[in-house]
């Protein structure tokens, strides 16, 4: 006789076998039952203050673990956890996202029931969109089949999915779980063999070859190959933006992050004038390529991604960037005396001036300094990402942006996500006062699983990359005590910063703050920025003229 569950346990069940320890969200009427599930089970639910940020939390545990997910009720959950799956989906991070949903069978008997916008799959339909399966589980017959292919979907594509469990259906008895079998997809044999031996000869006569290494490396787990390509050919390697630390930028080949013009010109030079380019696992978009100015011709590239490799006008469909990195590197790919990479000259050591007001460039140089091998940066959207862009990461996978999606917001739910995935690393934050405001509220859930981050508001009293790009009064910003957010929050520990020696006081105390975050409040000229922002204001801001 076969063993039985219910639909939310065999839900339960899988997200356990997976290697999920945690689960983010916010409770509501129509996901309650499942939740009494999920706090039955080995899982520990992180309850978030909102929906947001319970989806860039859940977003960043996945973008360290490998996989995450997210709990939330129907429409005014569900709906306000959209942009930050959007944004998972956009850059590739796999979320298993969960929906409660009215009851089945009080559907016919109440049409219009709270939360419903229009349709009762209008939520779902909605989701289509934005994930790589979305599923409703209103049948114990097949919800186990649709389960398991959705979470495969996921680890697969590295994408969300959404499961809609209506409320009735979580304790619906159904077949208990098998072993779970998600086997990798394979590229096809003859596509494989061409694309590769196409790409070898290509770089074994290339004389200036560079690698440029994309988020994708990280997500499919190839950093370790990513490593071990470089060890052997000795090819420099560069990463994009959006891919910053998916190798260690300590390695002895890294030449740093690759933004055409936008970026360092040491960079932009060997990139550019390489004879071949191998493009791993990287988005072609236009913040990673500095805005159209990358000059990346098309004949001396080699670009593989996830499920496609393109040598100059070749395609190779259904070529995974697994295969294909572990075959390159064991064919004949590299010289055995290859030139020298032209690495960027490291920065002087930082000597603080201690009655000189903070500026963009002097505070991020500082901070080149302070990252140590436990820390995990997490910056937001805005001049914080452009600036943070020079830091030196000392590990691989140990910086989180949304340098593709750039929705404001991120950084602080997201530091939630990194340290509740691993309380060893301490993240330091960087995050604008504008996207503070939206999403600074998660402050009380990094009090109530006292977390420890290192905060950093950039407070420029409004929007600096807006008003780089087109200013306007709309750029301005309400200005808040943000040094005192502790005193609300009955945790934590917080200062003002306004000049380089404040700095380093601050710095001191917050690095013995072990217990609790601090909050530091950067003070800044309305108009400071980083080189990179100048560069890329002027450029957006011929687009909106």
């Amino acid at each position: 006789m076969a063993r039985s569950t219910t639909i939310g346990g065999y839900l339960v069940t899988r997200l356990e076998q997976m290697g999920l320890r945690h689960i983010f969200g916010v409770p509501g009427d129509y996901v309650l039952s499942f939740y009494d599930q999920l706090e039955a089970s080995k899982l520990k639910v992180i309850g978030t203050c909102t929906e947001i940020g319970a989806g860039y939390a859940a977003d960043a545990y996945a973008r360290v673990n490998g996989l995450g997910a997210v709990c939330v009720t129907y429409c005014v959950g569900g709906l306000n956890v959209l942009n930050a799956i959007a944004g998972a989906c956009a850059e590739k991070s796999p979320l298993i996202v969960i929906s409660g949903s009215p009851g089945l069978s009080e559907r016919d008997r109440t049409p219009l029931l709270h939360h419903c916008v229009r349709d009762f799959d209008t939520q779902q339909k909605i989701y289509k969109h934005v994930t790589v399966a979305s599923i409703e589980l209103n049948d114990p017959e097949t919800a186990g089949d649709l389960i398991d292919d959705a979470i495969r979907q996921c680890v697969w594509n590295k994408q969300p999915v959404y499961i809609e469990l209506p409320r009735d259906m979580a304790t619906c008895k159904c077949d208990a779980p098998g072993p779970l079998r998600i086997k990798k997809p394979s590229s096809e044999a003859e596509p494989l063999a061409e694309a590769v031996a196409e790409a070898s000869h290509m770089l074994w006569t290339a004389k200036k070859p560079v690698i440029l290494a994309g988020v994708e490396m990280h997500r499919f787990g190839l950093q370790e190959s990513l490593v071990e390509l470089v060890d052997r050919t000795g090819f420099p390697v560069a990463a994009t933006l959006l891919g910053k630390s998916v190798i260690s930028e300590r390695h002895g080949r890294y030449l740093g992050v690759y933004e055409g013009a936008i970026g360092h010109e040491n960079v932009r030079r060997q990139v550019e004038q390489a004879d071949c380019v191998l493009i791993l696992g990287a988005f072609m978009t236009d913040i990673n390529l500095g805005i159209h100015t990358a000059r990346l011709d098309t004949h001396r590239t080699i670009y593989a991604h996830s499920r496609r490799v393109a040598i100059k006008h070749h395609h190779y469909d259904d070529v995974f960037l697994g295969d294909f990195v572990e075959a390159l590197t064991a064919s004949p790919v590299g010289r055995k005396h290859p030139k020298p990479a032209e690495l960027t000259d490291a920065p002087k050591p930082f000597r603080p001036q201690r009655n000189k007001t903070i500026s963009v460039r002097r505070f991020f140089a500082r901070m080149d300094d302070y990252l140590k091998d436990n820390t995990i940066v997490v910056c937001d959207v805005g001049d914080c990402l452009f600036a943070a862009a020079d830091l030196t990461i000392h590990r691989s996978t140990e910086f989180l942006c949304p340098a593709y999606y750039t929705s404001m917001g991120f950084a602080i739910p997201a530091a939630v996500g990194s340290q509740i995935r691993n309380r060893r690393l301490r993240p330091i934050v960087f995050v604008g006062d504008g996207a503070f405001q939206m999403t600074g509220q998660e402050l009380s859930t990094i009090a109530k699983y006292g977390l420890n981050p290192i905060i950093f508001v950039l407070n420029n009293k409004g929007y600096t990359t807006e008003r780089f790009i087109h200013e306007g009064p709309y750029n301005n910003i309400h200005n808040w005590a943000y040094h005192r957010c502790p005193e609300v929050m009955n945790a934590g520990w917080g200062a003002e910063v306004r000049t380089e020696g404040e700095l380093e006081e601050a710095l001191i105390t917050a690095e013995a703050n072990a217990k609790s975050f601090s909050i530091i409040n950067v003070h800044l000229d309305a108009m400071d920025c980083s080189a990179a922002l100048l560069r890329l204001g002027k450029r957006l801001g011929k687009k909106v003229r």
